[in-house]
Formats: C-alpha cells, sequence, structure tokens
C-alpha cells in the first residue's frame, strides 16, 4: 500500500510556500475538543484535526497524517489514483526537493500507505525536537506544495508496475483482489488500492492534480502526535506550519453508493503457475462503526484461531484438509467483508476443503456460541489491542483506521463493545452473516429457499457516539535514559546456578509492560548431524501443549497471562520472544519455563506441522524471491549433507521433513534441551527481584544431558558467478547477491564499512536507491546490507533488488555502473555527513524498543559484551574521515566476488 498527493499547479504552490514563509512564529490558541484516555483532540480553524498522544516512557516520537481519502473515492478510469499519489508525494516540493534523503539523514523510520477509505503518512524516530519540527513542516509543505508532475510520474511509473507485478505473484493476494470483485458490484471495495494497469498506466496528470487539490486539504487530514513530546511546543509548530494553510473553499462529494443485499452463493475460481492451493469464503458485514461489528471480530477468533478455532480444529487436526486456517477482516467506513481462509493439505481434497470449510463457518445454527468460546474470544482480542494500546509507536497508526471510519474514538468504542459482547448477540449475527446467500467460494451451489442478510446501511456514527464514556487514561509514566551508559549501569547481569545468564532491566512502561527473551543453545556438529527438521518441528510444537496443559489449555493460561509469544528454532538453539505485564510477568516466566522443559509431543500436533512446513516449501519452490535468497546461500555453503549448518536444497528439506518421526522429536529434546548454554532477559516494568527468584527456581536446575559445542560458521572459498534461474508464469523477478568477508564485527573498519554500506545501498539517499528506483524507476527496493558475524570470520555483504523480468539486463548493468563509480571516484563529504547521522540515529532509535534491549542482552550475555560497545560504535562512526570510508569500500567491495542470482520469468 503507498501513498501520494496532486499538488496546486507549480507557480502557485511556491508563491504560497513562500507567502508563508514570511509570517511570523505565533504562539497557539488552540483549546482541546475533548479528552478520551490520553488522547486530547485539538482543531485548527482551517479544518485540521489534531491528536496528541505524549508518552515519555520511550524516548521515540511517532508522527501521523492521515488524510480521509482512499480507492473508494476513485471515479472511474481513475483506480489506483490514490496509490499513485503517495508515491508522487515522496518526489517532494520546490522547498523539500528530495524527502527522502532527508529522511534517512534524520534517522527517521518513514513511509506511506493507501488503503481503501484513508491515505496515511507516518515517521517513527528517536525523540528530537529538530527532527519533529522538520517532518511537521515537511507535512504541512506536502499538504498543498508538493510536486504531482508528468517528469516525476513517468520516473515512478516502472515502480509502481513493479509493486503491482509482486503482487501478481502472490496467489493469496491475486485470490483475495478477484474475490473482492466478485462480492462488490457497485461499491468501491471491489476495486483493488493498487489499481487497475490500464489506469495507473494512463492517468490523466490533470485528473491526479485534481484529485490531490481536492482531498489534500487541512479539513479532510488529521495529524497525530505520540510518544515524547512537549505537547505545548508541538502545537505552536502546527499552528506555524499547518494553521496557515487556508481553509478550502470547495465541498468534498458525499458518497452514496452501497451494494444491494447479495442474492445468491457467489463463486471465483483463481488459476496461477506455482503456490499453494487455498480456499476462502467471504461475507458481506456491517461497517466498523455499526453496533453488530464487535461480534464479527468475535467469530473472526471463534472460527479460525489455533488451537480452540472451530476451522483450525475441524480442518487441520481433525479432517487433516487443511495445513492451516487464517482470516482477513477490516473495521471499514462503510458495509465491508470478512474472510475465513484454509490451505490445502498435501493429498488432501479441495472439493473437500470447500464442503468442510462452508459446513463449519456456517454451522453455528446447529452449534450455536459457547460462552468459553465468546471468552477465549475477547481475552485474544482484548489481549492484543492492549498491546497496541502501550506502543506508542502503534497508537497513531491504528487510529488511523478509526478516523477512517468517521471518529478516532471509535478505537476505544469498539474495544468496549467488544468487551460487552454477549452469547446471544454474537450468535445472531452468525446466523445473520454466514449464510450461504450471503457467501462468496470458489464454486456455485444453487439454493431453494436463499436466506437473506440484512441490508446494508450507513451508520451514524455522531448517534453511536452519544452513549460512549471513555476510560480514565493511563497514569504518566516517568522517562528512562536509554543511553548505552546508561543501560550498563540500569541492567542487573548474573547466572542461575546452572550457568544459564540472566540480565534484568527494570525500567518504567506505559501499561506496565514487560518484553522478554530466552535463547537457548545446544549440542555440537557430530550429535546435530541430520536434525534440522526435527529441531525446527520439535520448536514449531512447543506452542501445542504441556505434559499437565492440553493445547487450548495452555493458549487460555497464555491468554490470562496477557502473554504474546513466539517461538523460532534451528538445529542448535531455540529462541522465545514475548511481551507480557508486570503483574503478569512471573506466570508468564513459568508458563515459558513449562513449555520448554516438558512440551506435549503429540503426534497429531506433529502430522500438523509437518503439512504446514510441506506446504510452506511448496509455495516457495518458484518463488523468485526464496529461489533467489536460496541459491546465492547454496552457492557460499561449505558443509557436507547432514552437517546443521548445511544449507540444504528444496528436495533435501522436504525429505527431511517427511522423515521426521515422533520418536526423534522426543529424543532430541530429551537429549539436548536445557538451560545451562541459554539466556534469559527481561526489559521493563517489574520487581527485579522476584523474576530473579522465578528465574532460577524455574530454570536454574535444568541442563542438558549432551555435550556443548559451538557450530563454527565459515563460507566456502567460491569463485563469483551469476546464476540465472527461471520462474515461469511470474510477473516479478528477484536479485540477490553475497559476497563473503572473511572477518568477524571486531573488524578495525566495521564502522567505516556500515558507513560506506549506507552510502551504497542502504538509505533511501544511497547510491543504488537513487540510480534503480529513483532515476531509472526499474525496481520497487533495492539496495546492499552488511551482516557482521560476532563470532566467526564469516561475515557478509548482501546486494539485492525487486524488479520486472524485462529490465534485468538495466538493473545489472546500473549494479555495475554504480558500484564501479563508488570505487573509482569515491564518495563525498555530504553523503559521509548525512549517513554518519543516519546510522547514529538508528541506533539511538534502537536503543529505545524493549525488545530490541531484550534481545540485545541475549547477545551481550552469550558475547561477554556490554552497551558501551554501542557507545564505542557511534563514536567511531563520528570520528571517520571520508579517506578512512573510500578505503574500506575500496578494499572490502569486490563484486566480482558476489555469488549473484537473477530469478525470473525471462523470456
Amino acid at each position: 500500500m503507498k501513498t501520494l498527493s496532486p499538488r496546486l499547479p507549480r507557480p502557485r504552490a511556491l508563491l504560497l510556500s513562500l507567502a508563508l514563509a514570511g509570517v511570523p512564529a505565533l504562539a497557539h490558541t488552540l483549546k482541546p475538543v475533548t479528552r478520551v484516555e490520553g488522547i486530547t483532540e485539538y482543531r485548527l480553524p482551517n479544518g485540521l484535526q489534531v491528536l496528541l498522544a505524549p508518552d515519555a516512557s520511550k524516548p521515540t516520537t511517532t508522527v501521523n497524517v492521515t488524510y480521509r481519502v482512499g480507492s473508494k473515492h476513485e471515479n472511474y478510469g481513475e483506480t489506483g489514483m490514490a496509490h499513485l499519489l503517495e508515491h508522487l508525494i515522496f518526489k517532494g516540493s520546490p522547498r523539500h526537493p528530495d524527502p527522502w534523503a532527508e529522511f534517512t539523514k534524520r534517522g527517521l523510520a518513514a513511509n506511506g500507505s493507501t488503503w481503501f477509505d484513508r491515505t496515511n503518512y507516518f515517521a517513527a524516530f528517536a525523540a528530537n525536537e529538530d527532527n519533529l519540527k522538520w517532518y511537521l513542516q515537511w507535512q504541512a509543505d506536502a499538504m498543498v506544495n508538493s510536486h504531482i508532475a508528468r517528469r516525476h510520474l513517468d520516473t515512478e511509473m516502472t515502480v509502481v508496475r513493479n509493486e503491482m507485478e509482486m503482487g501478481e505473484n502472490d496467489p493469496g493476494n491475486i485470490t483475495t483482489q478477484r474475490t473482492l470483485a466478485t462480492m462488490y458490484q457497485w461499491h468501491n471495495y471491489g476495486k483493488d488500492t493498487i489499481g487497475a494497469r490500464a489506469d495507473v498506466e494512463n492517468v490523466d496528470i490533470a485528473r491526479l492534480q485534481a484529485f490531490y487539490k481536492a482531498y489534500y486539504q487541512p479539513d479532510n487530514a488529521t495529524l497525530i502526535v505520540s510518544g515524547k513530546f512537549d505537547a505545548d511546543q508541538v502545537l505552536d509548530w502546527v499552528a506555524q506550519s499547518f494553521g496557515k494553510i487556508p481553509r478550502p473553499k470547495r465541498a468534498l462529494t458525499r458518497l452514496y453508493t452501497v451494494d444491494p443485499v447479495q442474492d445468491g452463493e457467489r463463486a471465483v475460481t483463481v488459476r496461477r503457475v506455482g503456490g499453494s492451493p487455498m480456499s476462502l469464503v467471504a461475507y458481506h458485514v456491517p461497517a466498523g462503526a455499526h453496533p453488530d461489528y464487535a461480534a464479527v471480530e468475535a467469530l473472526n477468533l471463534i472460527l479460525s484461531e489455533a488451537p480452540g478455532g472451530r476451522l483450525h480444529k475441524r480442518l487441520v487436526e481433525e479432517s487433516k484438509l487443511a495445513a492451516s486456517v487464517g482470516y482477513f477482516g477490516l473495521a471499514l467506513a462503510e458495509p465491508g467483508f470478512t474472510m475465513l481462509t484454509a490451505e490445502l493439505a498435501p493429498k488432501a481434497e479441495q472439493d473437500a476443503l470447500n464442503r468442510e470449510l462452508q459446513a463449519v463457518t456456517e454451522g453455528f445454527a446447529e452449534r450455536p456460541v459457547t460462552e468459553q468460546e465468546l471468552k477465549r474470544a475477547q481475552t485474544r482480542w482484548l489481549n492484543r489491542w492492549e498491546q497496541l494500546f502501550t506502543s506508542p509507536e502503534q497508537v497513531g497508526i491504528q487510529l488511523s483506521e478509526s478516523i477512517a471510519q468517521g471518529d478516532w474514538r471509535l478505537f476505544f468504542l469498539l474495544r468496549d463493545r467488544v468487551k460487552a459482547l454477549t452469547v446471544d448477540q454474537v450468535q445472531r449475527i452468525a446466523t445473520e452473516r454466514f449464510v450461504p446467500s450471503n457467501r462468496t467460494l470458489a464454486q456455485y451451489i444453487p439454493t431453494e429457499k436463499p436466506l437473506r442478510a440484512p441490508a446494508p446501511v450507513f451508520v451514524d456514527v455522531a448517534e453511536q457516539m452519544k452513549g460512549f464514556k471513555p476510560q480514565l487514561a493511563a497514569n504518566t509514566v516517568a522517562a528512562f535514559d536509554t543511553s548505552p551508559a546508561n543501560l550498563d549501569r540500569s541492567a542487573q547481569l548474573g547466572r542461575l546456578t546452572n550457568g544459564m545468564g540472566l540480565a534484568l532491566l527494570a525500567k518504567p512502561t506505559r501499561g506496565e509492560a514487560v518484553q522478554g527473551v530466552l535463547s537457548l543453545r545446544m549440542g555440537n556438529a557430530d550429535e546435530l548431524r541430520g536434525q534440522q527438521s526435527v529441531a525446527a518441528m520439535l520448536g514449531a510444537m512447543l506452542k501445542m501443549g504441556t505434559a499437565t496443559k492440553t493445547r487450548e489449555q495452555l493458549r487460555d493460561a497464555l491468554d490470562a497471562a496477557k502473554v504474546e509469544l513466539q517461538v523460532r528454532a534451528s538445529a542448535s538453539s531455540v529462541w522465545l520472544s514475548w511481551a507480557t505485564k508486570r503483574e503478569h510477568s512471573a506466570q508468564a516466566l513459568a508458563l515459558i519455563a513449562e513449555m520448554l522443559r516438558s512440551p506435549r509431543l503429540e503426534a497429531a500436533a506433529l502430522d500438523e506441522v509437518r503439512a504446514q512446513a510441506l506446504s510452506g516449501l511448496q509455495a516457495q519452490k518458484d518463488a523468485p524471491e526464496a529461489l533467489a535468497q536460496r541459491a546465492a546461500a547454496a552457492a557460499l555453503d561449505a558443509f557436507e549433507p547432514g552437517d546443521p549448518r548445511h544449507e540444504r536444497s528444496f528436495a533435501e528439506e522436504e525429505a527431511d521433513v517427511k522423515a521426521v518421526t515422533l520418536d526423534a522429536v522426543k529424543a532430541f529434546h530429551a537429549r539436548f534441551y536445557g538451560a545451562s548454554q541459554g539466556q534469559l532477559a527481561l526489559v521493563g516494568d517489574f520487581d527485579a527481584a522476584a523474576l530473579r527468584a522465578a528465574a532460577q527456581s524455574l530454570l536454574g536446575d535444568w541442563s542438558s544431558s549432551a555435550r556443548y559445542e559451538r557450530l563454527v560458521s565459515r563460507h566456502k572459498d567460491a569463485a563469483g558467478q551469476v546464476q540465472t534461474l527461471g520462474t515461469p508464469d511470474k510477473q516479478n523477478a528477484m536479485m540477490m547477491g553475497l559476497q563473503p568477508l572473511a572477518f568477524t564485527d571486531d573488524h578495525p573498519d566495521r564502522a567505516a564499512l556500515l558507513v560506506a554500506n549506507h552510502i551504497l545501498g542502504g538509505g533511501g539517499s544511497s547510491r543504488l536507491w537513487t540510480r534503480i528506483r529513483e532515476k531509472d524507476g526499474l525496481s520497487y527496493t533495492t539496495g546492499t546490507g552488511l551482516n557482521l558475524n560476532p563470532e566467526d570470520p564469516a561475515s557478509v555483504w548482501v546486494a539485492y533488488a525487486i524488479f520486472a523480468p524485462q529490465n534485468r539486463a538495466k538493473v545489472e548493468a546500473a549494479l555495475r555502473e554504480e558500484v564501479a563509480r563508488a570505487l573509482k571516484d569515491g564518495f563525498s563529504a555530504k553523503e559521509l555527513d548525512e549517513a554518519k547521522q543516519a546510522l547514529v540515529n538508528e541506533r539511538r532509535l534502537a536503543l529505545a524498543q524493549d525488545g530490541t534491549l531484550a534481545t540485545a542482552l541475549v547477545f551481550n550475555l552469550r558475547l561477554n559484551r556490554k552497551f558501551a560497545r554501542t557507545q564505542q560504535l557511534i563514536d567511531a562512526i563520528q570520528g571517520l574521515s571520508l579517506e578512512q570510508v573510500n578505503a574500506a569500500l575500496r578494499q572490502n567491495f569486490r563484486l566480482d566476488r558476489f555469488q549473484l542470482v537473477f530469478a525470473g520469468d525471462f523470456k
């Protein structure tokens, strides 16, 4: 999804920007309109709505501008216009000619997105008054002065087509597009945001400029600032920048199109090369502001969520027709949709899957909703809502969706409605909406007596808000210094009696949030031979129950402890990361210890994990991205088949997955799992002494019986080469390149290499980005990356690009030309200064993320490092000379040493 914005004719835009620049800064006189749970609304005289959500607990600021315009506002011949504007607004204005370069220089994590009802632009950055003031000024300038010019449209067109082709490569994306087009006869929700290729390629620049001028105005926008900032200062800057934009005299056209009630089953079939078979059923549902919509949210979870979801139980566990199930539903401004999806399991029949998918989804008349099902769904939904609300970076982004529905307070009203749901209400919606005549499926089934769903209606949002009573705002959270020195002072480091490393960083957080990371390392090269898939499948089974808890009971216990958990496993390690709350932090740790020490490990769970793994492999086999990445890594593989470090082919991995037995999984757990070679880190609002005692009690006596010896990494000494792989019927292509570097991250040129990489291909103003994406318009995304190994001389330089297959030669030529120019002429002082600033800001922003801090603490424990090393790197970056950076690039970057792979349909 992307956002654009039309502009005023250039002379008028330039005059306006100059006029505004001459107006003296004035203190604001804005008064609050309303307050809800820590968020305050203001209105400028020109109509701009301003929402401030201060949170000093993290030294980051997020700014989001939401325009109430999306793909539904596009007329005949204009599909994709809102998305085109998203691209073009980043082309700048007379006053800001290169926004991306400024974002990169300032270390802003910035982007935009386009959706059905809205367009938004957002940026997150380490709290900094200069960056905040500049970004507000840019947003105000972009609102009325952006270049919406033919010259930019021409260069960006290939990039937009490239993005369109990326979507065309995804079978799930295409199936969803075709389903929506079948569901909606008249409403623009049936048209994908990316637009019709013919409309995008033939867009009339005058119509695009008119679209911009109509919708990119202060009375059609909401500015949201969240995180750490001075509210009065921000309001002053807002008044100075946005406040001088005049209120437009035009009146926006009222939209009134609503599809009639669907009057029978609809069907759509998509046939493409590659991918995994899937089915979905889709139903029309009320708008997000409608009182009934909360029940739709609950029903999505009751049906799809593992392990208790009805579809999961019936299709995945019992009948084994599906490898996985899920849902895709949105709270929209007008009557919307929800989709229930199922990925076909290997060897299963799709007709049988379709029948069962319909039967379960439309089976609520025979099997009414239970109190237990509703309670689980409410708990899970509300837990996720709380996770969003406690994140300053996410609050502003999420409010965009409620703004698009008609009122930002719907964000809270929907929460209250979910809390208040009753079984009778959810049952009524299920039997009204999940009926054959309201269904779209990949087949047609005649029905003698069609049952009609309720007619779609517009919602009077003001009427809905009359009874809304906001909850009390959360308490103000104290600021916390995330400098490396203070992190080292504040972190409590130690070991459990079995040798496990423990790091506790207690700090104030919004909502008393706690982030945890636990890493276990295990085994040795000899004993782990041939165990890659066994270890991976064991990791996937950890969340499927324990010795004393069924899968559902474990999921309920995690929900009760407000735990959101991710698990990753490799042949020699398992990695768990989670979020919870202060009051549940010890219970969360107890549940995670129970999962690790006594997993349930049942045959049915193994079968489910195997089906998902095989389905995922099938989907990757003809995907350009997966093929290119795997081929490049295989070219540097220094290990024989069976070695846990071996880069397996698709065939090898598929054979391994099929060969895994339950006895092998159990034996791996008994032999290798233990905490003596592990690290545990917790960051957030908690009682450190209590958690230290809990960790000792839960994990301090647990050790692996297997000898541990770290797996040493290395690369094969292979000559550089270029490979071309064919992926028929894929409209997008991938370039992936890897160059081995025989050193660790202690290399004396580390700082210089990071800066050189950033200038060459690491940022929004990098050489490759500017040439391949911006100037030539050949790629949706391109760049380089530097992965420095902390333990072994096996680092790697990465180069990549996504592009249309017919542009392969141009992409390769541009890459070689830009690399040759950089090696010959070196970089400029301006590039050096901007790269330094960007890299330093990136590291400071990373230190403000609690999840990142927990991960860093685990690595510090493992490598015996301190955060002072980060400060040393920052100091080294700031002290670099241009000669050092140019020398590091010339000495280490060798394009002729790259394993360069191109994958695509190169006819």
